[in-house]
């Protein structure tokens, strides 16, 4: 994020980052919870929506964790994203979720896509019942072809309809591109 603005103000409640694979989101978004902890001394916590099942992916959370400072506090949350952000949530606290196509993604899988809405709707109650801060991270995955099976296509539906909601519900919104951020909302 080298060289670009990110002075968008004081970090209002509920932020939404959306970007494509490696676009430069969650650097980004790391960089609003810093301001606005070192701004207004909030405490900063990231909720890792991430499970571990190969070296590879061990090689990404581990660039993550390199990449925040000591003054981060870090909860593990793959399905039960709700429970993490009320077991941390306070006034004067940062909850960075990174990211929700993850989270989606360990959802799905874990119970067949059925109970999606619900699930949607419970999330967003949680949001709407913080009292602290929080930035949400999601991929933008409709932007390229339409995928060639069922379930692609349900999973980039569903993040969709996710993203839809989270934004609708957000005070700000930024798409994030080549790590550029442009505020939408």
């Amino acid at each position: 994020m080298a060289g670009n603005d990110t002075s968008f103000g004081p970090l209002p409640r509920l932020t939404f980052v959306l970007g494509g694979a490696r676009s430069g989101k969650s650097s980004f978004a790391q960089t609003l919870a810093e301001q606005a902890a070192e701004t207004a001394g909030h405490k900063l916590f990231y909720i890792a929506t991430a499970e571990i099942r190969d070296a590879e992916m061990a090689d990404r959370v581990a660039a993550h964790q390199r990449a925040r400072g000591p003054e981060w506090h870090a909860r593990e949350a793959p399905r039960d994203l709700g429970a993490a952000l009320r077991a941390v949530d306070a006034p004067g606290h940062v909850l960075l979720v990174d990211c929700l196509t993850l989270w989606l993604s360990n959802v799905m899988e874990a119970e067949s896509g059925s109970g999606l809405a619900a699930r949607f709707d419970a999330l967003l109650a949680d949001l709407a019942a913080l009292s602290g801060r929080a930035i949400l991270v999601s991929n933008e995955v409709g932007l390229g072809i339409v995928p060639d099976n069922a379930l692609a296509r349900a999973f980039r539906d569903q993040a969709g309809r996710l993203n839809q909601q989270v934004a609708a519900q957000a005070d700000q919104v930024f798409f994030v591109a080549a790590g550029l951020p442009l505020k939408m909302k």
